[in-house]
């Protein structure tokens, strides 16, 4: 099987839906900006790429399954920012953010990245968010479409044996 794509060409013709929290828009906005960048690099079509906002983390998953299921993308990247409070809803909406969204993955077989920091201070966010450095919604685009491309060796695979 071929090495995963690192550069070029790999997200050209893929069709990625973008979703992206509200909540901690600051933080969001930066990760979007880093997942288009990253698509750029990898040579999507940005005209075929759609970004759907969505409240806070937790409604990513609920999005994501819509999105999967509507078969109108080949991936999809979740964005989103959870960060620790006084409470204990940071690590509930955190937990549910990322089971949901790899659920949503292995019952659709539509590769979701996942962008969603989960961090315990706001600092830590805006630093996973930048453009230079560590952004995490780059990461999440690559490994979106790294996965479409690992899921279409395999099935070409699967057809030759």
């Amino acid at each position: 099987m071929k090495a995963a794509p690192t550069q070029g060409r790999q997200a050209h013709g893929l069709r990625i839906a973008i979703l992206r929290a509200l909540f901690n828009q600051q933080v969001t906005d930066g990760l979007l900006r880093g997942a288009r960048e990253a698509l750029a690099e990898l040579g999507a079509d940005l005209r075929r790429i759609q970004v759907i906002d969505v409240p806070g983390a937790f409604e990513l998953p609920l999005v994501a399954q819509a999105a999967a299921r509507s078969r109108r993308f080949d991936a999809i990247v979740a964005l989103g920012a959870v960060i620790r409070g006084e409470t204990d809803h940071y690590e509930h909406i955190a937990r549910e953010a990322a089971a949901g969204l790899a659920a949503v993955a292995r019952e659709t077989g539509v590769p979701v990245g996942f962008g969603v920091l989960t961090v315990r201070r706001a600092a830590h966010a805006l630093a996973r968010s930048r453009r230079t450095g560590d952004n995490k919604g780059r990461e999440a685009a690559r490994a979106a479409v790294f996965t479409v491309h690992a899921l279409r060796a395999l099935r070409a695979r699967g057809r030759r044996s």
